[in-house]
């Protein structure tokens, strides 16, 4: 990862603005600067991920023009290729592109990105900023007002505390240009439902997934793959051993009393000959961890702060022991194929609208917590699930295939990969175990525990009455909400609501996001 930051006008010095922007440099501990644009700022802090040297420090410069970006283009080199006759190149950096491209085609340039970005770009010969965010919000920005009216952006929201009275994410998709924020894509839109028999949905599937993680093994620094033993990290990691045609390094993380993922993490790795790390952490490592991960992830969410504890620690262990600085993950193939308590879906439409909330609201929840908990331990995430072209034809695809009627939940996924035998059978078919229950249900209990003690009940019923949006419902919750506005007071908006089954389906009104309390949990976390 790296961090950006961006002021339309010099409202603080350049000493002034240097501890906001500071906030966030374990994501580019490389190199930083911080340059005049225009009126305004562009800051930067370096991970170097592909074009290693000083020349692919940013901004870049193009004339009068200025951009900083955080982000992994896709299919930059022939993109490149095409733009050397017209403009030279300084580094190897995928980033150095966007200033011609943007010369090449304005604002239009975003829509023809296959890439997870966030950038501010400053144009010299019209004297405007510009910032945009990738269409899934994979890559982090936020804005708020200065009290002069300017503007700022910032690769997290703890850039922002302090200086802006409210904070908000940036909308994924958008790119914001003279005063107003336009949408240049949105990958959940369906233009044509896409049918057709089951094996050949599948083989399109397997195609544009193994298309997916190909470009993202593409990097200067040296690779590494957070594997849980679930469907869909073993897929990515499976899938990437294959391509490569050598060992991978792969990483697990389980409770040292009952951890359930670590021992089908095991078997995969052996499956594949990967060259496997598990770490194991302790029941106060997590409570000792959880003000440090909600002062990181900047949110009050239960869910996302339950599976951010064993993500952040295991990637703590990797940064400290190890020289990798690029973590390929399996986030969003639930959003895409289904959870548990989709099997209640009463519809295939109630399942796409579903499912259509939640890749919009991604970037608040799943991908927030990898972004937070691997960009703090200065590496970088990247998500092949997310790949555009993937999602696009999952969310097209006819939603009655992607129902479970199939008594197995992500039946196509799992079907697309039948034949290739690049995973133990029983971890194929295994039933789906949600990250925070399946480092060990131990976690959890311990985490709700710890906050029961926190709280008479009269306690608890006055303090979080204190809060009228998104009200704690639970000792925990309100645990979090409070350390939460310790960090980021005020500022509760920026995550829109509780992750939670759908309370609307029969079978999914409940009073806890783990899948443990669904009736169809089962042999999920054996």
């Amino acid at each position: 990862m790296c961090s950006i930051m961006g002021m339309t006008r010099r409202t603080l010095s350049r000493e002034e603005l240097r501890p906001y922007f500071d906030r966030t440099r374990s994501r580019g501990p490389d190199c930083s600067r911080i340059e005049e644009a225009g009126d305004g700022w562009l800051c930067f802090h370096r991970l170097a991920i592909m074009g290693l040297h000083e020349e692919g420090m940013q901004p870049f410069h193009l004339g009068a023009d200025r951009c900083v970006c955080n982000g992994e283009l896709y299919g930059f080199r022939k993109r490149k290729a095409a733009l050397e006759g017209k403009y030279t190149f300084q580094s190897d950096s995928d980033c150095e592109i966007i200033l011609p491209l943007y010369r090449e085609y304005g604002l239009e340039m975003f829509s023809l990105l296959d890439a997870e970005f966030a950038m501010i770009l400053y144009d010299g010969a019209n004297d405007r900023f510009i910032a945009a965010r990738d269409p899934i919000g994979i890559r982090p920005l936020y804005y708020g007002a200065l009290p002069d009216g300017s503007l700022a952006f910032a690769s997290e929201a703890k850039n922002l505390v302090g200086l802006c009275d409210k904070i908000k994410p940036f909308p994924p998709g958008h790119y914001y240009a003279d005063g107003q924020f336009v949408r240049y894509a949105d990958p959940t839109a369906v233009e044509h439902v896409i049918e057709g028999d089951v094996d050949t949905l599948c083989a399109e599937i397997r195609h544009r997934l193994i298309l997916g993680v190909d470009k993202r093994l593409d990097a200067d620094a040296p690779l590494g793959f957070l594997l849980s033993g679930g469907l869909d990290s073993s897929l990515v990691c499976a899938i990437s051993a294959r391509l490569l045609g050598k060992p991978i390094r792969t990483f697990a993380i389980g409770m040292d009393t009952d951890a359930i993922d670590l021992k089908y993490a095991r078997q995969v790795a052996d499956f594949i000959g990967a060259e496997h790390t598990e770490v194991y952490m302790t029941r106060q490592e997590v409570l000792d961890s959880l003000e440090e991960v909600i002062a990181l992830l900047g949110t009050w969410d239960i869910t996302t702060i339950r599976a951010s504890l064993g993500m952040y620690l295991c990637c703590k262990a990797i940064h400290q022991r190890t020289d990798v600085r690029v973590l390929l993950t399996g986030e969003i193939s639930d959003e895409l194929f289904g959870y548990k308590y989709t099997d209640f879906a009463p519809s295939p439409a109630a399942f796409q609208a579903e499912s259509k909330k939640r890749v919009e609201e991604l970037h608040m929840y799943d991908v927030l917590r990898a972004d937070r908990c691997i960009s703090v331990n200065s590496l970088e995430a990247r998500v092949p699930f997310g790949d555009l072209d993937f999602v696009r034809f999952v969310m097209s695809i006819d939603p009655k295939y992607k129902v479970n009627s199939y008594h197995m939940g992500k039946y196509l996924l799992r079907h697309a990969f039948e034949n290739d035998h690049i995973l133990p059978e029983e971890i194929l078919w295994r039933q789906k175990a949600a990250f925070s229950d399946a480092v060990g249900h131990s976690m959890v209990d311990d985490l709700k525990e710890y906050a029961e003690r926190q709280y008479t009940d009269a306690e608890f019923e006055a303090r979080r009455g204190r809060y009228a949006y998104a009200p704690p419902f639970t000792k925990e919750s309100l645990l979090y909400r409070e350390i939460f506005e310790k960090y980021y007071p005020g500022q509760a908006h920026m995550i829109r609501d509780f992750w939670m089954p759908n309370r609307d389906w029969a079978g999914c009104d409940v009073d806890d996001p783990s899948a443990r309390v669904l009736s169809n949990y089962g042999e999920s976390g054996i």
